[in-house]
């Protein structure tokens, strides 16, 4: 059967939050695993119930195979930075309170050095989830091709994302897909709970598609 993508909904959370953890599970440890209070993933499922944000259920898009979530990714141009953060505040001091609250926050934009947010003009590409038994079957170049396409649909000149350098396989796809690499970050960043790679900054061009005759 074919594969569709369409937006999430709050019905994918059992689905699509763990492949969303996937994506990044040591930069999520870092910043919201919190003994006695939430780990990364129970946070990631509140965020993304709350739909708003970088997090949110409304910002992603899920690929459905057989009406089963097979993939997760989401994409957004970088001027949602100042709306995206307001809504990261308002689910972290939600979730663990005044006291464990900031220092979340504070660890947020530790690793925001090392993956920064996206220039205005730039659509960002993240949270890249496909489940273990599809992958290597083509459907990460299908997840990433849909969101080029709403890219190019803004036509926004460039495209980005980060992989972790201790990720090669990732790299090699976006590298297929014509992504290069244009900077490396290095991470000095680690705690109790993880310890957060270096990672490297990719881009493509979003050439429009020409048009059929």
């Amino acid at each position: 059967m074919s594969i569709l993508f369409r937006t999430a909904t709050p019905a994918d959370a059992d689905a699509a939050v763990p492949l969303i953890y996937s994506s990044g599970p040591a930069a999520f440890d870092f910043v919201f695993t919190v003994p006695g209070k939430l780990s990364a993933l129970q946070f990631l499922r509140r965020a993304f119930l709350h739909g708003r944000g970088e997090l949110g259920y409304r910002n992603h898009i899920v690929a459905t195979l057989d009406q089963r979530v097979v993939a997760v990714g989401a994409a957004w141009c970088g001027d949602s930075t100042l709306a995206f953060a307001l809504a990261a505040a308002q689910q972290i001091l939600g979730g663990y309170g005044a006291v464990a609250g900031p220092g979340v926050i504070a660890r947020g934009l530790r690793v925001e050095s090392i993956i920064q947010p996206p220039a205005k003009d730039c659509w960002y590409i993240a949270h890249l989830g496909v489940l273990p038994e599809r992958r290597g079957r083509g459907l990460g170049n299908a997840l990433i091709a849909s969101l080029l396409e709403q890219g190019r649909a803004r036509r926004l000149p460039k495209a980005a994302l980060d992989v972790a350098v201790g990720n090669p396989r990732a790299q090699a796809l976006y590298e297929r897909l014509g992504f290069v690499v244009a900077a490396e970050r290095v991470s000095t960043l680690r705690n109790a709970q993880a310890t957060v790679a270096n990672h490297r900054r990719m881009e493509l061009p979003l050439a429009p598609r020409p048009l059929s005759r």
